[in-house]
């Protein structure tokens, strides 16, 4: 083990860490980053496609699934899609951020309907349709996040998105339990999820995951869903980017008396990400979710502050605006970082290798 990497025993004593050993940590943590990814932050310019909010999970931190017969519901149609990416790309966004629920036709039979007047036999499907819909439409380049999904299915997004990506957000089967936050939720199940990370992998998709804190978790289980995630990209090396997610309260959730992770919580799993992750590997955490630690991530250890739209809000978390770019430009340049635009899909996956013949040319065009 590498004097800079953290064993599964040591990553468990640091993600506790405290007082003088934290500032140790996320000193070492800072070093790592730099020498991978030197002192420039990333964000990507998006615009946020809410596809449909119908879902079959019933996860107890999530305020975008709505059912059917709620005012909120609703399922975005062609048109609608359309215009949400053109009014995107008019405000120079290149990419097209889809964001769905998991498989709502197989327990609503509203869901059902809608997708039979869509002419598609799934949720799958249509997103798919979606996807070729934007990407030959527009030029942007779509990113979908659908999900837990089979092989077969990954397969038929492929030919129009340049990255996909999917939260594992952890991998402890208590999680599924009554009381626990993935309790009556057939898609978070830890087998599920990691199936499809490593399906993503096998067909060589440039892939985004996390990990979402602050969920009734404990500190060694988002140790070992960082391990988790470090081993499927060992193997296949398709992770790009890795998502640290701190829990936001709402009022229309289960776990809306729940407390939040604090700033110094989300900075001690940061560091300890870096330091179990393989480092080109790159690591996020959302600006808007914790608008007053911007400085603190990047000591952590963060190179990259992900998505941030210029024209749709954040639906996963509504109250939560983002922030504004030249906003983030100055407190990245603060803490002596110098602030960029990138892709959505990261340069080392710019190849044949990673990237269909079609989306390999918009990624050309779109640099």
């Amino acid at each position: 083990m590498s004097l800079d990497r953290l064993s599964r025993e040591g990553a468990y004593a640091q993600i506790r860490a405290r007082g003088r050993d934290l500032l140790t940590l996320m000193q070492r943590a800072s070093n790592v980053r730099d020498a991978a990814w030197g002192r420039t932050v990333t964000y990507s310019r998006k615009v946020f496609i809410p596809l449909t909010n119908l879902c079959r999970d019933k996860c107890a931190y999530c305020t975008f699934a709505r059912r059917p017969g709620d005012p909120l519901a609703r399922t975005l149609t062609p048109d609608e899609v359309l215009a949400i990416a053109r009014a995107g790309e008019r405000a120079g966004c290149k990419e097209a951020l889809f964001s769905l629920g998991e498989r709502p036709e197989l327990v609503h039979a509203a869901a059902r309907e809608q997708l039979a007047q869509l002419g598609r036999a799934s949720t799958v499907d249509y997103l798919a349709a979606m996807l070729r819909l934007v990407f030959e439409e527009t030029r942007l380049l779509p990113h979908p996040n659908p999900g837990a999904l089979f092989e077969e299915e990954w397969r038929k997004l492929r030919p129009w998105a340049g990255s996909m990506g999917m939260m594992l957000e952890n991998v402890s089967p208590r999680l599924m339990e009554r009381g626990q936050a993935h309790f009556g939720c057939p898609d978070k199940a830890p087998e599920r999820r990691l199936a499809a990370l490593e399906a993503a992998g096998r067909l060589r998709i440039p892939f985004t995951t996390g990990i979402l804190i602050g969920i009734g978790e404990t500190p060694e289980e988002r140790v070992d869903s960082l391990f988790a995630i470090a081993e499927l990209h060992r193997r296949y090396g398709h992770i790009q980017e890795v998502i640290i997610q701190n829990f936001r309260r709402k009022p229309d959730i289960r776990f809306r008396a729940k407390d939040e992770p604090s700033a110094l919580e989300m900075a001690r799993t940061i560091a300890v990400a870096r330091l179990i992750l393989p480092p080109e590997i790159s690591l996020q955490a959302p600006p808007n979710l914790t608008p007053d630690a911007y400085t603190l991530y990047l000591l952590a250890g963060i190179n990259d502050w992900g998505g941030i739209s210029p024209v749709t809000r954040d639906h996963i978390n509504p109250e939560a605006p983002w922030p504004a770019i030249a906003e983030l430009a100055a407190a990245s340049a603060d803490a002596g970082f110098e602030l960029r635009e990138r892709l959505a899909v990261y340069p080392r996956f710019h190849t044949a290798a990673w990237l269909p013949p079609r989306v390999l040319a918009r990624v050309t065009e779109l640099l």
